[in-house]
């Protein structure tokens, strides 16, 4: 089945935008983690050391990237997800 659902991609202009949208917010996803982890780690680093205003920065600056890069990508994610469960409940 998934060789068939592969080919129906191929020949789908809409299944295969939807493919490409589904890799983007994969990669979004990863590295908006790993900006928000930056973070994470940044304040312990200040925490433990010491807090600067460099440190601060570097930390408000990481949140607010992997924020901006998470938002839009897990709402698109599910949007991609739904409208490929619509696709199988309908038969496409």
């Amino acid at each position: 089945m998934s060789e068939q659902r592969d080919t129906s991609t191929a020949d789908d202009p809409v299944r295969a935008r939807r493919a490409q949208v589904a890799k983007w917010t994969l990669l979004a996803n990863r590295v908006g983690y790993l900006f928000v982890a930056l973070a994470m780690a940044l304040f312990f680093i200040a925490f433990v050391f010491t807090f600067s205003a460099t440190m601060a920065t570097l930390i408000i600056v990481s949140l607010v990237i992997g924020c901006v890069l998470l938002a839009p990508s897990i709402i698109l994610g599910y949007a991609v997800k739904a409208a490929e469960r619509d696709d199988l409940e309908r038969g496409f």
